[in-house]
Formats: structure tokens, sequence, C-alpha cells
């Protein structure tokens, strides 16, 4: 902005100033960020990657890149707790995001924008009109009490499937 006022160019003032949470280190320091942004948004595919240190593209460690981690949920609670408190929204993108499994937790955890692929929206939208928040938060709560990724997995597929049954068909 200063750059366009030295060249006396004109610019939109009113642009939000977004942050992308997609490091552990950033996740942990949302408090100070959130006094100067206007949102933020979790970017989880980075985040499970530096949470966990692994690389999901790397064969050998591919296994253990898991959305469901419960270091990875705790960070993606306290961003969102952080926006809460500041008034500042949380979108959540990556494939959480679309994945229908996590629908009723992002709910519960307090989660409002979800940025996910087109061919998601529709499974997406009918959990999300088909619980209540009160629902939702009953299942964060559980999940957050869980201690690994398959407790929470196993524990999400059932409660969607309540909500989704076409979603696990077997």
């Amino acid at each position: 902005m200063e750059d366009l006022e030295e060249e006396d160019i004109e610019y939109r003032r009113d642009i939000s100033i977004g942050m992308m949470v997609e490091t552990p280190s950033a996740a942990l320091m949302v408090d100070v960020f959130a006094r100067e942004v206007d949102f933020f948004s979790i970017g989880t595919n980075d985040l499970v990657q530096y949470t966990l240190a692994v690389d999901r593209g790397n064969e050998r460690v591919a296994a253990l890149f898991s959305v469901a981690n419960p270091a990875v949920l705790r960070l993606i609670k306290e961003v969102i707790r952080a926006g809460q408190r500041y008034d500042v929204p949380v979108s959540l993108c990556g494939e959480m995001a679309g994945d229908p499994r996590f629908t009723l937790l992002l709910l519960g955890l307090g989660l409002r924008i979800f940025s996910c692929a087109p061919p998601a929206i529709p499974e997406i939208k009918k959990i999300i009109r088909s619980v209540t928040i009160e629902h939702a938060f009953r299942v964060a709560q559980k999940v957050m009490s869980f201690h690994s990724d398959i407790e929470t997995l196993n524990y999400l597929r059932a409660e969607t499937r309540k909500v989704l049954p076409e979603a696990y068909a077997d």
C-alpha cells in the first residue's frame, strides 16, 4: 500500500488481510496474529505434514499422514477458538474440509466456513443440514478425548453413518 501511494497509484484500501495457518508454529501463535488479520484459513494438508513431520509424497512414511491425529486436531481446535475469541472468521481448506467423516467434528469445534472441492459439497451440505450444533459439539467433545487417530476415525465414521448412511454403505 505504501509503494502504491508513493507511486500515486489508486488501489482499494478496504482489502481484507488474511493468513494461512499451515504450520504448528503459526497455529500456536494464532492469538498474536489474530490482532493483525481479518481472517484465518487453516490449510490442513500442510498443517498435518508439518505437525507430524510426514511427507505424504514419500511412500515410506505416507501411511503416517493422518488428519485425525490428536495433535493436529488440537491445533485446529485452538485456531478456531482464537478466531472466536478475537472475532476473526476461520475457514478450513484441504482434503479434510471435503471429507464427510470430519464435518460433525469441525462443526462441533466451531468451524462455519468449509472450503472444499465442488464434488464434496452435496454430502457436506447434507450432513450440516441434518444435525444440530449441540450434536456436533458432543461429537467434538468426545473426539477431543481420544488418544489415537484410529479411535477418532472409527467414532467419526460411525457418527457420520448415522447421518449419511449412503456414505459408508457396505
